[in-house]
């Protein structure tokens, strides 16, 4: 009876786990927390817990960093200063409209440092629809519950005469108003890292629900006497209650970038009469909703909950910048000309790291939502003259190349529609023939590359053979979409062949990618270990594999198949070694490579991450099928310390949801994605019109990586991608793995993915 008991309830554990998601909420595999132990000098993901509804306006988060850091919650920390509204998409890029919330109790403590309250992660929980905390100085538990543009507190106070409540609305221009009678506080932040208009607010409003026994205004470090008022250059509120043990004060609170009108609005249509516990409730659902999109199952409960963590930060950006008005007509602030306008708007996107994977993500899986993008893209253009390429909520002079046009091109040639195309077309023909009013927008260095096809070293243009590289892949994704759009041959053809231009850059005496100088002379010395320089983040071993459009071509240059793999499996087999005299010390990058132990492969940063599949275009599938896995497994954890390197607002994770479901967009633009090895036994995917595509590997485990057979839809398929068709239109996929290479599947030269050259 015991053995049959136990068999029983291994069985009833084995389900559990392995459809786990059947009916449980997918939200529990989250950890918000994956990425947060990161600091300056070395990356685990540079995260914060956001505590946000997916692409939300407003995220919120427990600020543990002083006020303008980028940093602003590191796992390490022992102390939060307050609850954050927060617009971050990156601590290099820093914030922007930022507000923070934060109960005492006893006597007041207005300055940050001074109010801070010890906290332990062992007295915190974190779910991306709530979040909640003791603050152990103040003997004060903390809940939050957000919407995309409002959200709900609920703290629970001790007996205390003198509870508070302290609305702190930062430095660099602020104004409070605190109004007893309606039990609010009102006013508007402008502080902001760059990337805004002169008129830039982010107006709040703050709703309790109980009268104050206190209440005051105050600036800096000190209590407005008399004055419930107050616009300075850094302002706040304080708001007090007589408090029993364990009562509760509610705040509803919203804002807008608009008006304070807007604010109002928001609050009422996202928040109403609901109590906080319905503010979770629809909260949880609507992520639910969104990661059921995609069910994995497996016998790996670390990896369920890697793969979800993941899902839950690609679902994350870019992030909503539009409101509904009174007419519930969709409108936004635009954060280039400071008017408000008709349309949607998104922003907080760096694209040189999200057209790898992110947006093609949102192609394959939410057609509408991209559509929307789109639109958004043009209204940007519309409102500032340039596509952004690193927005934040406006242009921001951060990272190179062109890569709206990836965006675009992937975008229509899947098919989606609903947006101003050709108004889309004019604004990626302006990028090629200008520079924008940031270094970052249009292409700097235009003039060089025309002329030349490539953009020279000894110019004084930093990351220069990186720009050409990824400057020739834009091109080729407009000579996609012109095609698309059936523009004149000629046109066609010139963007074809300054998709080439790659080839300018390749040395055939190193056969790495190498700076060249305007006399057509390679760049000397050259060090392909260096960091910078004519690189982007990385260096020659990283950057060389950027031909996304023309695999093949590169193959021939670097000396045929055979060769190619062998240069690649050089990436895995060289010393982690470096050159960082450009920077003068190991950037955070260099770190991450270095500690890895893989070699010369730099996953924490986004140029490589597409690298491992390009041993399909060379006859070795095997090979992509291995260090996939290897990368899944060594560089992924659903923990604080979870990423190696930046988590680039979805970019290192979407790599992963990709990876994990054993296939990846190598070239957005195209129709493909590139077959590794999936991970999980079944994984089901749910299209946004009802149609769900399977991919089955029910042998997959550690060990078992390797495709021995493939069929698609029932019959044998030999290929090494998948059509983007295939997926949309439902079906199935199923991959017989083994633990032992296949020396055939997927070998052929017809087997590979596309590349211009044939």
């Amino acid at each position: 009876m015991k053995k049959l008991l136990f068999c029983l309830f291994t069985v009833i554990a084995s389900l559990q786990l392995s459809y786990g998601q059947g009916t449980a909420n997918l939200v529990d595999y989250v950890n918000p927390l994956m990425g947060t132990q990161s600091k300056f000098s070395l990356s685990a993901g540079n995260t914060y817990p956001a505590i946000a509804l997916p692409w939300g306006m407003n995220f919120w988060m427990p600020q543990t960093g002083k006020m303008g850091d980028g940093w602003a919650y590191m796992y390490d920390a022992e102390k939060i200063r307050g609850f954050k509204q927060t617009h971050q998409p990156s601590p290099w890029i820093n914030d922007y409209g930022q507000f923070a919330i934060m109960p005492i109790t006893g006597k007041l403590k207005i300055d940050e440092e001074s109010r801070a309250s010890w906290f332990s992660h062992k007295a915190e929980t974190v779910k991306p629809h709530y979040y909640k905390v003791y603050l152990a100085d103040y003997d004060v538990t903390t809940e939050i519950a957000p919407t995309e543009r409002a959200a709900q507190f609920r703290i629970t106070f001790p007996k205390a005469d003198t509870s508070y409540v302290l609305l702190d609305a930062f430095d660099r221009g602020s104004y409070v108003k605190v109004l007893p009678k309606e039990r609010k506080i009102i006013g508007y932040t402008t502080k902001n890292s760059g990337g805004v208009p002169a008129n830039f607010k982010n107006y709040f409003v703050l709703v309790f629900d109980k009268p104050f026994t206190f209440s005051s205004a105050f600036h800096g470090k000190t209590l407005a006497k008399d004055t419930l008022e107050i616009s300075a250059a850094h302002v706040g509120a304080v708001v007090g209650f007589k408090t029993k043990r364990g009562e509760q004060v509610g705040i509803k609170v919203a804002s807008s970038f608009i008006s304070p009108e807007q604010a109002e609005l928001n609050l009422q249509r996202e928040l109403g009469n609901d109590s906080f516990d319905a503010t979770k409730s629809k909260g949880e659902q609507a992520w639910n909703t969104e990661l059921s999109r995609i069910k994995v199952e497996g016998d790996n409960i670390d990896q369920i909950r890697t793969f979800y963590s993941c899902l839950y930060r690609v679902l994350l950006f870019p992030r909503k910048f539009y409101e509904m008005d009174k007419a519930n007509k969709v409108v936004h602030y635009s954060p280039y000309n400071g008017e408000v306008r008709p349309g949607y708007m998104f922003t907080d996107n760096g694209f040189w790291d999200t057209f790898r994977a992110v947006f093609p993500f949102f192609t394959l899986m939410y057609p509408t939502l991209n559509s929307h993008i789109m639109e958004g893209l043009a209204n940007a253009y519309d409102e500032s003259g340039f596509l952004p390429e690193w927005a934040s909520p406006g242009h921001r002079d951060c990272m190179i190349g062109s890569n709206s046009a990836s965006l675009i091109a992937d975008s229509y040639i899947k098919g989606i529609r609903g947006y101003d195309i050709n108004k889309l077309y004019e604004a990626i023909l302006k990028n090629t023939q200008n520079a924008g009013p940031v270094s970052s927008v249009g292409r700097f260095g235009h003039e060089y590359y025309h002329e030349l096809g490539y953009v020279p070293y000894d110019v004084k243009i930093n990351e220069n053979a990186a720009r050409t590289l990824e400057y020739a892949y834009a091109d080729f994704c407009i000579a996609q979409l012109a095609k698309e759009l059936k523009k004149p041959q000629s046109e066609v053809d010139l963007y074809l062949k300054r998709s080439q231009n790659y080839k300018n850059l390749f040395d055939p005496e190193t056969k790495w990618m190498r700076g060249k100088n305007k006399d057509g002379k390679f760049q000397s010395p050259f060090n392909p270990f260096k960091w910078g320089d004519a690189f982007t983040e990385g260096n020659s071993i990283h950057y060389t594999w950027s031909v996304f459009q023309d695999v093949k071509g590169l193959i021939n240059l670097v000396g045929g198949r055979e060769a190619f793999v062998q240069k690649l499996d050089t990436v895995f087999t060289l010393p982690p070694v470096f050159d960082d005299s450009y920077y003068g010390f190991p950037i955070h990058e260099i770190r991450e490579m270095q500690i890895m132990n893989m070699g010369n492969y730099a996953h924490g940063n986004q140029p490589i991450q597409h690298m491992i599949y390009l041993y399909n275009y060379a006859g070795a599938p095997n090979k992509a099928q291995y260090w996939t896995r290897q990368v899944m497994k060594r560089l992924y954890q659903a923990t604080p310390d979870g990423y190696c390197g930046d988590e680039d607002n979805g970019q290192t994770s979407a790599w992963y949801v990709f990876s994990s479901l054993g296939f990846y967009p190598v070239t957005p633009g195209t129709t493909q994605y590139v077959i590794g090895s999936p991970l999980f036994k079944k994984a089901t995917l749910t299209m946004e019109d009802g149609k769900k595509f399977t991919i089955d590997a029910p042998a997959s485990s550690e060990s078992n990586l390797y495709i021995q057979s493939a069929k698609l839809n029932g019959k044998a398929y030999d290929k090494t991608y998948l059509e983007h068709a295939d997926i949309q239109k439902g079906g199935s996929v199923q991959f017989d793995l083994t633990g032992k290479p296949s020396k055939s599947w997927g070998t052929k030269p017809e087997a590979v993915p596309f590349s211009l050259t044939k």
